[in-house]
């Protein structure tokens, strides 16, 4: 199992960080979440920079990919390089976006006529791709998922897992870096905005 969290130049810290510590909850033989990256190395919004554990041709292969957004994500939009090599099949892979990322979802064709979610600054960036924005933290239809909102990514995180290892697992994962005293209320609430996009559901075919 093979999570890649695509990860660009000016990136946002909370939503590669976070999701890579929530979905490093889950210890098993396999189980493998890397920083994916179109470079050697990417440099952050507020100048961390980190080494690309694996490409962009990884991506197209793993069994599933979260895209954080960041400070250029209109320049990787507008970069054939990177959006060529952004291969990326909902009918075996499950997708995720936060925030601008989202946006490079919509230009990728993967959104089609589905709403999403994604942050204040970047909404009238995916309307204007055509896409309708819900007031929500949290949408999934099959097998894409968006988020809105830095704070957003456990949830996509939480997706991922609840549709790989069962929601048992989702709801330790959240209650290990849910704040104390608070544990409950947050995966309770963080699993009710999940829920819908659940039932019934199955992971994608490898």
């Amino acid at each position: 199992m093979h999570i890649a969290i695509l990860t660009f130049q000016g990136f946002n810290e909370l939503d590669s960080f976070i999701a890579l510590g929530v979905l490093h909850r889950i210890k098993r033989p396999g189980w493998r979440v890397s920083i994916c990256c179109p470079e050697p190395t990417v440099t952050s919004m507020n100048g961390v920079v980190v080494h690309a554990q694996s490409t962009l041709a990884e991506a197209a292969t793993a069994d599933a990919v979260l895209m954080g957004s960041g400070m250029q994500t209109r320049e990787v939009v507008d970069n054939p390089a990177i959006m060529s090599a952004l291969r990326l099949d909902p009918a075996r892979q499950l997708i995720g976006a936060q925030c601008s990322g989202t946006l490079v979802l919509a230009k990728l064709g993967l959104l089609g006529a589905v709403p999403a979610c994604t942050d204040l600054t970047t909404k009238p960036w995916v309307q204007a791709a055509g896409v309708e924005v819900l007031n929500q933290p949290f949408f999934a239809a099959g097998n894409v998922a968006t988020a809105g909102g830095c704070l957003a990514s456990p949830y996509l995180a939480a997706w991922v897992i609840a549709r790989t290892e069962g929601e048992a697992a989702a709801r330790a994962a959240l209650h290990y870096v849910a704040p104390v005293g608070e544990k409950d209320a947050y995966v309770e609430r963080a699993m009710a905005h999940l829920a819908p996009y659940l039932e019934g559901a199955a992971a994608p075919a490898a």
